[in-house]
């Protein structure tokens, strides 16, 4: 079987999510979120454009009220306390495969975006909320961007990141020019990012958000400040790409489940209780072997899509995972036949 089918088995255990995109108010698009090849763009509205991401949905009529504490902190402390292991350790992993695709998809997210924007600009900008240890780092430079900025909110995985950057430039060749690069450490759904960057005029035609933006759905003030550092600061014609878990999914399994969870050797989800979906602090327990263990959050799709007109976004674009890696092994297969 191909790379794009081998973690099969898994996925179709594990959770799914939802690839999607916006663009500027008014703007057509020429198929419906769900249909099965993304709309085309015009990347010449003078507002900003796409979110090019994966969200997704739940269901609820009731907003819950702020906490007095956090998770973010939760979150910081688990991925600062995580140990790096090596490539050899990561390929005995069950779910080595899971991650290779996961991979694959940021990598095909990634790519289909940046040779949009470069039909129109040459100097590329990105903008990486959640780099973690900088899993990315050669998927930009491959797309050969100029300029990336990488926040996170552990401190110890920026470290790291800032790290295997120094490790790419100094391997780099002459004639193989790397993009320059910040780091930062800040919790984005709670910090803005504009007080933080060296040059306080920064601008982006992406922002990256790979599995990171439904921690922000603790409150409705965080998954507002979440998203206007992922947007303000997009040029006209930006793109805002991402993975989320599929809410509507997860309820699914919750209420098939005879429990207040489910899953199986490999991952659980844990709720508190069923039937109670609030818009925001609709809290779940992950657990994935050997990589998180975390408080997240559900993400109520159509919400998100409204709190995102807010910085001048549409949406243009949204699969899931499995239906987004068939259209792309069709892409393939059809590409070989030519």
């Amino acid at each position: 079987s191909t790379p794009l089918h081998s973690p099969t088995s898994l996925t179709s255990s594990l959770l799914k999510t939802v690839p999607v995109a916006f663009a500027p108010p008014g703007l057509a698009s020429s198929s419906s979120p769900e249909s099965s090849a993304p709309p085309s763009v015009c990347l010449a509205s003078p507002k900003r454009s796409l979110l090019y991401a994966m969200f997704s949905h739940v269901l609820s009529p009731l907003i819950k009220q702020k906490t007095s504490e956090g998770h973010c902190s939760k979150v910081a402390a688990h991925y600062n306390e995580l140990q790096e292991c090596g490539l050899a350790a990561r390929s005995q992993s069950r779910i080595f495969f899971l991650r290779n695709f996961n991979n694959w998809i940021k990598s095909v997210l990634i790519g289909e975006c940046l040779e949009k924007m470069r039909k129109n600009r040459r100097d590329i900008g990105v903008l990486d909320l959640g780099c973690g240890k900088g899993g990315d780092l050669l998927k930009w430079k491959k797309g050969g961007i100029s300029k990336l900025v990488c926040v996170d909110i552990a401190k110890v995985s920026v470290q790291q990141c800032s790290q295997r950057y120094g490790d790419m430039k100094s391997r780099g060749h002459s004639n193989e020019p790397l993009y320059a690069a910040e780091f930062i450490t800040a919790d984005c759904t709670k910090e803005v990012l504009t007080e933080k960057y060296k040059d306080p005029e920064n601008t982006f035609d992406v922002c990256s958000c790979q599995f990171v933006y439904h921690y922000s759905f603790e409150t409705q003030e965080q998954a507002d400040t979440m998203l206007r550092n992922a947007c303000e600061r997009l040029r006209p014609g930006g793109y805002f790409i991402g993975t989320t878990p599929d809410a509507y999914e997860l309820v699914k399994r919750l209420e098939a489940s005879e429990t207040n969870a489910f899953g199986n050797d490999l991952y659980s989800v844990t709720f508190k209780k069923k039937g109670d979906y609030p818009l925001f602090g609709c809290q779940y327990d992950f657990n994935l072997e050997g990589v998180v263990n975390v408080p997240e959050f559900l993400v109520y799709f159509p919400l998100f899509e409204e709190m995102a007109k807010k910085y001048k976004m549409k949406l243009v674009f949204k699969r899931l995972l499995p239906n987004f890696s068939k259209e792309q092994s069709y892409k393939i297969r059809s590409t070989k036949h030519c």
